[in-house]
């Protein structure tokens, strides 16, 4: 077979997701798959308002290349932060609970990418990823599609590498055998979106030999160094909250657990102030301090290309951010999904006063990529960006969201999570 460049790829990918309008979601398998999962809980799943929502019938298509530079940013990004003056320099405006270290790195990173004609770039970090396990049941439920030469962007072995990731967790900071009982824990959990995944995760667990629990903060309480929940011990915490630095008092529980190790909980909030802080993404494009702190000429550069610019918003930066603030986007330094962020092309005087009194970073504008998709037959584009879930680097899982607006919402007709397809050289 002649061999295809990334950039015959790259406009191969390009014209597919214009013009392709395949239905490859096989709605009877994600039926099916949830009936064999979750039994009779499966029926109250499928119920839900939001379901169908949760998932796009269209895949995205992705050059192979593009895929392998998404890992090979991931990997540099976490080379950047076991760096001694890395880790000094986010320690100074972290959190008094994130100096706290004892071993684990976090479960379900997500690196999320806007795909651009230049290549991937990293638009951000998240430590408390949702969605994966609904991904997993998404590329188990695709249909052939005429696009010929792809191959999938998922892990076969997905729910044995999540089982690995959370003992080895555990080990880190334990040192040996496993967790016998883990709660997922989130706040008011069957209220929340994506609870539909807790059901998922918990089954998981189970069926591995590992007892789980779905609880709120509130479910839980802390005495003598145990945790516990609902007057069981919890050995370990799949975090989903999104206090990051658990200062919340309802969630003081669990902060004294994690100060006191107490139990295993993850994400926490020092992985949080290593890798998701949005003011990290300043240190993470400037070359030539990561240069000076002993990052590789290779992973220094990788990070520049696909680091949009990031600074922090200043007073002092005040009338060149507003004069230029078309090619900005700008993002709470804590935030999460998409609350409190702008496109600079959209700011009124009065939000960008706001955003001067706060605490924020502005990011160079890279527009996402996008994909046709039927709506009530009728051809419509939506805005694509693409996630990695990662443990400890490796992958687990590479997804897309398809959406419309400024951020994603999982509300879209027509949008939700996709299934990538890579294009093959």
């Amino acid at each position: 077979m002649k061999k295809i460049d990334s950039s015959q790829e790259q406009t191969r990918s390009q014209r597919l997701n214009h013009h392709c309008t395949c239905v490859t979601l096989d709605w009877s398998a994600i039926i099916r798959d949830l009936n064999n999962q979750l039994g009779d809980n499966a029926e109250g799943i499928l119920s839900t308002s939001g379901m169908r929502q949760f998932f796009s019938n269209a895949a995205i298509f992705v050059p192979s290349s593009d895929l392998e530079q998404m890992q090979a940013i991931v990997k540099a990004i976490e080379s950047a932060a076991s760096l001694a003056e890395y880790q000094q320099q986010i320690m100074s405006w972290a959190p008094e609970s994130a100096r706290h270290n004892p071993g684990p790195v976090g479960a379900f990173m997500g690196y999320d990418f806007h795909l651009s004609e230049d290549g991937p770039r990293l638009i951000e970090i998240n430590t408390n990823a949702g969605g994966a396990f609904l991904n997993a049941i998404l590329t188990r439920a695709q249909l052939k599609c005429c696009s010929g030469n792809t191959q999938a962007s998922w892990a076969k072995d997905f729910d044995e590498a999540v089982i690995a990731q959370f003992i080895s967790e555990w080990r880190a900071q334990r040192g040996s055998g496993q967790p016998e009982r883990i709660a997922i824990i989130d706040d008011a959990p069957e209220e929340q979106h994506l609870y539909p995944e807790f059901k998922l995760a918990q089954q998981l667990f189970i069926q591995h030999g590992i007892d789980a629990v779905i609880l709120s903060p509130t479910d839980l309480k802390y005495e003598s160094g145990v945790l516990y929940g609902d007057n069981q011990k919890i050995d370990l915490v799949y975090n989903r909250l999104v206090d990051f630095g658990l200062d919340a008092p309802e969630h003081a529980a669990l902060r004294f657990a994690w100060l006191e190790c107490g139990a295993v909980i993850t994400p926490n909030p020092y992985t949080h102030a290593l890798f998701a802080d949005k003011r990290n993404l300043a240190l993470m494009s400037d070359q030539q301090t990561l240069l000076d702190w002993g990052l590789s000429t290779e992973n220094a550069e990788l990070l520049k290309k696909g680091i949009p610019h990031t600074i922090q918003v200043t007073a002092h930066d005040e009338q060149s951010l507003w004069q230029q603030r078309r090619q900005w986007f700008f993002k709470p330094v804590a935030g999460h999904g998409s609350k409190g962020v702008y496109r600079g092309s959209k700011l009124t005087k009065s939000t960008f006063a706001c955003i001067l009194e706060s605490d924020y970073v502005a990011q160079a504008y890279v527009p996402p990529s996008e994909r046709v998709v039927m709506v009530d037959n009728e051809r419509e584009m939506l805005k694509v960006d693409v996630r990695l879930y990662t443990y400890r680097g490796e992958l687990l899982l590479a997804a897309a969201r398809l959406y419309r607006g400024q951020a994603t919402n999982l509300r879209t007709p027509g949008g939700g999570f996709a299934p990538l397809l890579l294009q093959q050289s």
